[in-house]
């Protein structure tokens, strides 16, 4: 039998700004009222543009605002606890009166015993706690109330990998609902198995997680572009310009992702010299006359402690380099050596002399509430130089999914993702051949990453980033440097999946780690001859079963992830739940089961691979 709902929401209407952002009194108000049905164990993904109202939502559902219009209702006895993006320390001492402030506080064990397993100290004062602090204080205040309903804003904002490795641990073993809002598709690919989609004032609901979120993205605006031509409506389709272009660059990412893996198979064959973490090139003349960034066995040292061994790298013009790593690894140490902000204490850095940078960090510097779109872009005017060529404005304004008709609003009605957007846009515009990007994704909606991912891959120079965003990496770099705390900076030809396989991959001497990037490479230099392939059936360390799972693994990939493309095209079917709920759940729990085999498969191809290539 089907269970009722913990929390529903019927005909909700809002009006803020002079607008109805949902519902309206009357049918051609724009926006449609907001129903929505929470069922426990509702692992909800909620998704839109920064300012569509999705925090507004959240916060509707708490009872912390009142809808003009429409009804909420919560089961007796439903607790809801809303993990906020940015919480209010002020009026607090330390994280432990942060956590334990407020009508509904936790226990103190609870708080400690969560605050023990994040690795954060409660004791600290709050007025000169980090980000990443600030958060772990949030994160354990919000689970130690033992939630029915768990809203989350973000919450994988300035939290390090093991840090978000340990909360998606907990969202899985976690038995009550949750709706997360967030820019993380790894995470969200990880927990939910339903989307809720806010667009246009209009909200969506798909039983189906945010790995076949876009699939259905692209098919209702599809749907929408052919009911506009059957209708000749030519107003409604010149509305629906960034739509439209959605789809459209999601094509041309596919080609750029296409060479960024050709990139990175020609950078995997320069990495040499298990320790030295030296890039070279078959023509070493070559490849220096191209660097623009030589780092000659740095290193760094804060008191006792080494952050940055002593370390070498040349990039060349056009690498795209991921820096990862915990909270406190050295990863902006690393990024302020690479770009001279730093000096270090042995070694040198050079730049090319032709080097000019960008920084976007991640204390970004608040825009001016009271100046204008067009002011902060163009000084007031209606031209902008984007790197050299003139534009204009508005239009400007379209190539980062902005409304043309926004350029004289004021920044302070912006939302934080927009004023974020505004930013890069202001940034992107300037010339420069260096951009060197701090945590980059924080408070960006997802379509804003793939332009963010897609003006990467089209600039013409070097770009540094630093980020936790496991997808975006995967996206965009083609060298990782990884930090795992001891000081050592490990090279690998890839993004962050690549470092991540390379670190559990078993080492000679039955260690799991990076031994200073990827495994030398013979590139032909040394002894002026083309270079070797390996052949992996001429490994001898493989067993028979390793052998055969060697060779048949890819075949066995390949099913899997046919089967579940079609487990969620068939969940993709909206009446599929009410006509046949049995199937519904067979098919939820065939497509769980795919994904973990090929996930497994995945793993042990990387270990075999790694054998053979050793």
């Amino acid at each position: 039998m089907a269970q009722p709902p913990i929390l529903s929401l019927e005909g909700l209407a809002l009006q803020q700004g002079g607008r109805w952002l949902f519902g309206g009194p009357t049918p051609t108000s724009g926006a449609a009222p907001i129903d929505l049905h929470v069922l426990p164990g509702d692992r909800l993904a909620l998704i839109g543009r920064n300012g569509a109202g999705k925090t507004t939502l959240l916060r509707l559902i708490t009872g912390r605002i009142e809808a003009d219009r429409g009804a909420r209702r919560l089961k007796p006895g439903t607790r809801i606890v809303f993990l906020e993006q940015e919480p209010d320390f002020a009026p607090f001492a330390t994280l432990m009166d942060f956590a334990l402030g407020g009508e509904d506080a936790p226990a103190a064990h609870e708080v400690e015993a969560i605050a023990g397993q994040l690795g954060i100290d409660m004791s600290r004062p709050a007025a000169t706690a980090s980000g990443g602090e600030r958060r772990r204080a949030a994160i354990a205040r919000a689970l130690a109330q033992e939630p029915d309903l768990l809203l989350l804003d973000e919450p994988t904002n300035h939290l390090d990998l093991g840090a978000i490795d340990w909360l998606e641990d907990w969202l899985t073993r976690y038995r009550g609902a949750f709706i997360t809002i967030s820019h993380d598709r790894t995470f969200l690919k990880r927990l939910t198995r339903a989307t809720l989609w806010l667009d246009r004032g209009t909200l969506r609901r798909k039983e189906v997680g945010f790995g076949g979120y876009e699939a259905w993205e692209e098919q209702v605006y599809a749907e929408e572009a052919r009911a506009a031509e059957r209708l000749d409506a030519k107003l409604k389709i010149e509305a629906h310009w960034l739509e439209r272009g959605v789809t459209a660059r999601r094509k041309r990412n596919q080609g750029r992702l296409e060479k960024l893996h050709q990139m990175r198979a020609a950078r995997a064959a320069m990495i040499s010299g298990a320790g030295t973490a030296k890039l070279k090139l078959a023509n070493d003349d070559d490849f220096k006359s191209k660097s623009v960034i030589v780092a000659e066995a740095i290193s760094k040292t804060y008191g006792e402690r080494a952050v940055i061994k002593p370390f070498s790298l040349r990039i060349q013009n056009g690498d795209r380099i991921g820096i990862v790593g915990a909270n406190g690894a050295g990863k902006t140490t690393l990024l302020k050596l690479l770009t001279k902000e730093l000096e270090p204490d042995t070694g040198t850095v050079t730049h090319a002399r032709t080097l000019s940078g960008v920084m976007i960090d991640q204390q970004r510097k608040l825009l001016e509430p009271d100046a204008t779109v067009r002011q902060i872009l163009a000084e007031g005017g209606d031209w902008i130089d984007v790197r050299g060529v003139r534009k204009h404005v508005q239009a400007y304004l379209k190539d980062f999914l902005f409304d043309p008709g926004l350029v004289d609003t004021k920044v302070g009605i912006l939302s934080g993702g927009e004023r974020s957007r505004l930013l890069l846009a202001r940034e992107f515009a300037r010339t420069a051949n260096l951009l060197v990007l701090d945590e980059p994704t924080n408070d960006l909606d997802l379509e804003t990453l793939d332009l963010l991912q897609e003006v990467i891959a089209d600039f013409d120079g070097t770009v540094l980033i630093v980020s936790h965003d496991r997808d975006f990496l995967d996206r965009t770099v083609t060298i990782t440097l990884g930090l795992d705390g001891s000081g050592k900076v490990d090279i690998v030809a890839g993004g962050y999946a690549d470092w991540e396989a390379r670190r559990k991959t078993p080492q000679p001497g039955g260690k799991a780690g990076v031994n200073g990037g990827q495994a030398r490479v013979n590139t032909g230099s040394e002894r002026g001859q083309k270079p070797v392939p390996t052949k992996p059936s001429a490994a001898p360390k493989l067993s028979y079963k390793d052998q055969r799972d060697y060779e048949i693994l890819p075949k066995r990939i390949e099913e899997l992830e046919a089967a579940i493309a079609r487990g969620e095209a068939l969940l993709g079917d909206p009446e599929l739940y009410t006509k046949d709920p049995q199937r519904f759940a067979t098919i939820s729990a065939g497509l769980a089961n795919a994904r973990a085999e090929k996930d497994a498969a995945e793993e042990r191809w990387l270990m075999l691979a790694e054998m053979v290539e050793g």
